[in-house]
């Protein structure tokens, strides 16, 4: 696990003898710092410990702060005092156990400023996580999250805690906190969040949060790969989908720009040809040409080709005759409008497809979600909207989300 400790301050809080004088204002009026009252064994252990510091010898200061430490504590001050001063030493000793263990002794004591509290709450965290002590930092980030609920690295942190533990829920839930703690304060949320949040979630099973966070990543970030990943992921958490459902997902795909690799062509051909889609298998082969995703040569893909080809002008032909027949059709109308959407006349198959809705013979999900799709990419923003907002249930529900993700950050026709 990446550490979050990016190293400490020379000194994290300085005994009063050893702090240097603040830059006052001219004139400035301030009341001096009470020393601190320390039993005289006590003094005179620290002033030994002091002077071996200031000549390095750290060492031998450490021994001095273990005599004092075996001291009875007598005045209020002792204990902290003592602890403060072996702060700085195991500091200059670079000796991290003893930096831990001093930082959480001054914290037990309640008497840490509220300003150096959460830096002593990270440092013993990080620590803590240095020595795979997940449960001790897993304690110091839940404070500190406490303490500085709107600092998302903070609980991002404690989200890898989390998963560190195998406790995945309360990881994605951490770094949805992060991710709306970044966004409360007006800052910029990182990329990653969004992807670590969706990964964790995936592979966690949690069918939840999936939807959730692969929605979130492309709203936030809809480039290509995160479109592609949100639609995959999507997809693979349905089992059995029927070759139509995989359609709709390819063409969400296809209009994000997120179809990648030669599978990804080949499938959206064979899918579209296997519909009676001559005209949108062609456009995808000649896509993924152009994309240089296709090699021309292939057989695979020259079989492909051969095949939309020898089919679109049939397919096209077609077409007024089945309009002339759909009246009184909605299946007919759904299967028609399907073949204008390949051919990229998208006006045209949105009213088709608004034809098929109310169908007795067709399933109205897919009507409701082609027919905003259309819409959608048509340019009419409103009616896509409508459109996809009345798709309920299963896998086009989820498909519709995106939609209208894609709706709202489309540019104007």
């Amino acid at each position: 696990m990446k550490t979050l400790l990016h190293g400490f301050v020379a000194a994290m809080l300085a005994c009063t003898a050893l702090a240097a004088a603040p830059v006052l204002a001219k004139d400035a009026k301030v009341e001096a710092p009470k020393p601190p009252k320390l039993s005289k064994p006590v003094a005179v252990a620290l002033m030994a410990a002091q002077k071996l510091m200031q000549t390095g010898d750290n060492a031998g200061a450490m021994v001095k702060i273990k005599e004092a430490e075996a001291l009875p504590a007598t005045a209020a001050d002792d204990s902290f005092t003592i602890t403060q001063v072996k702060l700085n030493i195991a500091i200059a000793l670079k000796d991290n156990l003893a930096i831990e263990q001093s930082l959480k002794s001054l914290l037990a004591t309640g008497r840490v400023t509220a300003e150096d509290k959460p830096k002593f709450l990270r440092n013993v965290g990080a620590l803590a996580m240095q020595r795979k002590d997940y449960a001790g930092a897993t304690a110091a980030f839940e404070e500190l999250a406490r303490l500085t609920p709107n600092d998302g690295d903070t609980i991002i942190a404690l989200a890898e805690l989390y998963f560190a533990q195998k406790q995945t829920t309360k990881a994605v839930d951490a770094i949805s906190q992060a991710i709306d703690a970044n966004t409360r304060a007006a800052q910029p949320v990182p990329e990653n969040w969004y992807r670590r949040r969706l990964a964790l979630a995936y592979d966690g099973k949690l069918a939840g949060a999936v939807q959730t966070s692969a929605l979130a990543l492309v709203q936030a970030y809809p480039n290509p790969v995160n479109w592609r990943d949100a639609s995959v992921i999507t997809r693979d958490s349905f089992p059995k989908l029927d070759d139509q459902i995989e359609l709709d997902f390819m063409r969400l795909q296809a209009a994000t720009g997120s179809l990648n690799g030669e599978r990804d062509f080949v499938e959206y051909a064979d899918t579209a040809l296997g519909r009676g889609l001559p005209g949108e298998a062609k456009s995808v082969i000649e896509e993924g040409i152009r994309r240089n995703m296709l090699t021309p040569s292939k057989p695979i893909v020259v079989e492909l080709q051969r095949t939309a080809n020898g089919k679109v002008a049939a397919d096209r032909a077609s077409l007024p005759g089945l309009e002339r027949d759909i009246k009184g059709n909605p299946k007919l109308a759904l299967v028609t409008g399907d073949a204008y959407y390949g051919y990229g006349d998208y006006a045209k198959a949105a009213s088709l497809y608004k034809q098929a809705i109310g169908g007795a013979t067709v399933d109205q999900a897919t009507a409701n979600l082609r027919y905003g799709v259309a819409l959608a990419r048509a340019g009419d923003k409103a009616g896509a909207s409508a459109a996809l907002n009345a798709v309920k249930g299963g896998p086009r529900e989820a498909l519709a989300k995106y939609w209208l993700v894609w709706v709202g950050q489309a540019k104007p026709a």
